[in-house]
């Protein structure tokens, strides 16, 4: 399987869940996007990483594994999201230390932390992309800084998002995809990924 490398494309609010956020993953040379809910700490530990300005005044968890990893000498080479079950995403660190190179489990949205930390890329596989990947046309370019309270209200939120029953379930396909195309014209990244899992989980 081929792999394909994605950029940050950036995080938004959710619309239907207090604590959620959507990160928002775009593909190199392509029109797909790869939209993934994650929690508020691991939102705003990304926010930090890309808006370099923002020095927390004690360091965050990631911060404190960057720092952990460079005093022994490890190298974060590559993150690669290499798995998607019922709408969870599961992803590699692929780590070196002395020309050895070791693969580590991790969380997305930790893999994604860490990545934007250490320059790493990101990739993840062609057929990942076919089944959750969104294509989006873009008016303009969204990034953390389009919205600076972002950051702020990212700095002070502590609740992170539960695993919760679909809203959709009685909604036929045909109701979902409408759903879909609507959510993605709105640029609601979080609502058009959950009902993405939910056709995914049908078809």
């Amino acid at each position: 399987m081929s792999l394909v490398r994605l950029n940050i494309k950036g995080i938004s609010y959710s619309q239907t869940q207090s604590g959620a956020y959507a990160l928002v993953l775009s593909e190199v040379k392509g029109t797909r996007t790869l939209p993934i809910v994650i929690g508020a700490f691991e939102a705003q530990s990304i926010a930090i990483a890309l808006e370099k300005a923002i020095k927390p005044p004690r360091p965050l968890t990631h911060d404190l594994f960057k720092s952990f990893a460079d005093r022994f000498h490890i190298t974060i080479k590559k993150v690669i999201i290499h798995k998607l079950v019922d709408g969870v995403f599961y992803s590699s660190l692929i780590c070196e230390r002395d020309h050895i190179e070791e693969i580590i489990d991790t969380r997305t949205s930790d893999a994604i932390a860490l990545a934007t930390r250490f320059n790493a890329p990101i990739f993840t596989y062609e057929n990942i992309l076919d089944k959750a990947g969104i294509y989006l046309k873009f008016k303009d370019e969204l990034n953390v800084e389009k919205d600076k309270l972002s950051i702020e209200n990212l700095m002070d939120e502590e609740s992170s998002i539960e695993s919760k029953e679909s809203s959709f379930s009685k909604d036929t396909l045909k109701q979902l995809h409408e759903k879909l195309n609507e959510a993605i014209q709105k640029e609601d990244y979080e609502l058009a990924a959950k009902i993405r899992d939910e056709i995914n989980k049908r078809t």
